[in-house]
């Protein structure tokens, strides 16, 4: 396995420096950011000109490669919420934000195969995640589910057409939150070979699934994992549970968890690493800093340091004496 690097931990600096940085401290890629105005990655400009072959080989020229691409928070849009929320991220109508995300979505495909990049990272989004409950709306899940497939099977199709995996990032607030949900969507979309996981370890954890039970049952989906930890705030979580303080805050001292670096929460490295392994994934954990405690500066050193040591490089051999006949 590979170790790789959010760009965006540094979404302040041009593309090149943040991958400087990531080379001299020892890691092998990077995600790089594509959805509108992140500052760094302009998919539109990178589709013109030779543009793309240009960026990739100036990351290759730092002795990295690029291990995939990131379309957050346009993705978001697809399925929604479309309210004031996410004006931020296109103003308009709910008509008009579902273009806007479609369209960001499937140029983060083009641009993908034009850098020879495997899969791209996106939230699934949902219109109204109180569907997750079935008062007082019994069909509410029924219809999200339904937007999904309406929605989600002709970006899957375009994804399939370059050859790119469209990789969802299992969170709340999204259709794709656990492992039930993740098989259901894969399922209502007839298993669609471009249908794919980003799995986010911390996403898991603090939504209260277990991270191994989640690799075993998306085996040969995950085509990207973030190495993001999650701590939980064991004398806090009696009072309000794991999602207490969702809002206001997420430095917050009485929060029930706190999103760490790798090494410094509750994640069981090891244990997630043999999984994924012994499951058929060999790709790369893309290390993004979300630490409200410690800045990105000790991340990045202590991050790479807490995980080389970890990266199994080749699968067991098998034994031949009497003892291991098989």
């Amino acid at each position: 396995m590979k170790i790789g690097f959010c760009v965006v931990n540094y979404s302040e600096k041009p593309v090149e420096e943040v991958v400087k940085i990531a080379a001299e401290h020892g890691y092998d890629c990077v995600e790089l950011p594509t959805y509108e105005d992140n500052g760094q990655i302009d998919a539109k400009e990178m589709l013109k000109n030779g543009n793309a072959k240009k960026l990739k080989k100036m990351v290759e020229d730092h002795g990295l490669f690029i291990s995939s691409l990131s379309n957050h928070a346009d993705s978001l849009l697809v399925m929604g919420p479309y309210g004031a929320g996410t004006d931020s991220i296109c103003p308009g109508t709910k008509e008009e934000k579902i273009k806007f995300g479609t369209e960001s979505l499937i140029r983060s495909a083009q641009l993908a195969s034009e850098l020879e990049v495997p899969a791209v990272v996106a939230f699934s989004g949902i219109e109204n995640y109180g569907h997750i409950n079935d008062w007082p709306e019994p069909n509410g899940w029924k219809y999200e589910e339904e937007q999904f497939v309406e929605k989600y099977t002709p970006i899957l199709d375009k994804y399939r057409e370059y050859g790119v995996k469209l990789a969802f990032e299992p969170h709340p607030n999204n259709i794709i939150y656990d492992t039930q949900s993740a098989l259901r969507c894969l399922e209502i979309v007839d298993h669609h070979p471009a249908y794919a996981i980003n799995l986010d370890p911390a996403n898991i954890l603090f939504s209260g699934v277990n991270i191994q039970t989640f690799v075993d049952e998306l085996q040969g989906r995950i085509a990207v994992v973030h190495a993001k930890d999650c701590e939980f705030v064991h004398h806090n979580m009696a009072k309000g549970g794991l999602n207490m303080y969702m809002q206001d805050g997420w430095g917050r001292l009485d929060r029930s968890f706190r999103f760490r670096i790798p090494g410094w929460g509750d994640v069981e490295w090891k244990r997630l690493i043999s999984e994924l392994f012994i499951t058929g994934y060999d790709y790369v954990l893309n290390y993004e800093h979300e630490d409200v405690i410690m800045s990105r500066g000790d991340g990045v050193k202590k991050t790479i340091e807490f995980l080389r040591p970890l990266m199994i490089e080749a699968p067991y051999e098998g034994r031949s004496d009497k003892l291991f006949t098989k």
